[in-house]
């Protein structure tokens, strides 16, 4: 099942962009009916963030521990990580212990990074060693100290491949780099979503700031 929600975006009568899951038939800032001459920006599709697991190989994925990012997603919560590898399939390590995911789990999550097609012989055979070490067990795990988190970690260093490997020297190193930047930017997706949600028309308008930078760069900003 498709999770995109297919928000678009257009400007019709004046510097500001309008948020909607469906194009409406009016304008909902002038009221005027839209017609394709009078769009000042012609409607797009907002990149949407997320992805399935299984599309990803060879690939650090995360997701919200419980629920998914746009109905259940907020700061406060907690995040899973784990691994794919080459044909999508994702080993995580959970109060469970070290095992294949449920894919079904992983269909809204983000990629931290990967490696590229040439790497995947060397992703399995580390993912495979590491995998096998005993200390991946229920038994074993905690969730302040010895966690998905610790796998994930423990697998880059393992893997030796470039600035993903060195950052997993440091948990807070690697958050800095890879975690934060991406759940940030998803963070603004999730947002407008939940916005166009509970508007009564499904229509979100945001006013540009700086109407200077032209249409194009304030959608940059705003759909990042």
């Amino acid at each position: 099942m498709d999770t995109d929600p297919g928000i678009l975006c257009f400007q019709h009568c004046g510097p500001m962009n309008i948020f909607c899951f469906e194009l409406p038939s009016l304008c909902p800032v002038c009221g005027a009916p839209l017609a394709t001459v009078n769009f000042r920006l012609l409607p797009f599709r907002v990149p949407y963030p997320f992805v399935r697991a299984t599309q990803h190989p060879c690939s650090i994925v995360i997701k919200p521990t419980t629920g998914d990012f746009l109905n259940d997603y907020y700061n406060s919560k907690d995040l899973h990580i784990g691994v794919t590898d080459s044909k999508g399939m994702v080993v995580e390590f959970d109060r469970g212990g070290l095992q294949r995911a449920d894919v079904h789990l992983w269909k809204q999550c983000l990629v931290l990074d990967g490696a590229a097609g040439p790497w995947s012989d060397h992703w399995d055979s580390t993912l495979s060693h590491v995998a096998r070490q005993d200390c991946w067990t229920a038994e074993r795990y905690n969730e302040a100290d010895f966690n998905c988190y610790t796998f994930v970690l423990t697998f880059l260093r393992s893997l030796r491949y470039g600035r993903l490997s060195e950052a997993a020297d440091n948990r807070t190193e690697f958050c800095e780099k890879f975690i934060i930047p991406r759940t940030t930017a998803a963070g603004k997706y999730i947002s407008l979503f939940r916005k166009l949600r509970q508007s009564q028309n499904q229509c979100y308008v945001h006013k540009m700031q700086h109407p200077s930078l032209g249409a194009n760069s304030q959608v940059a900003i705003t759909a990042r």
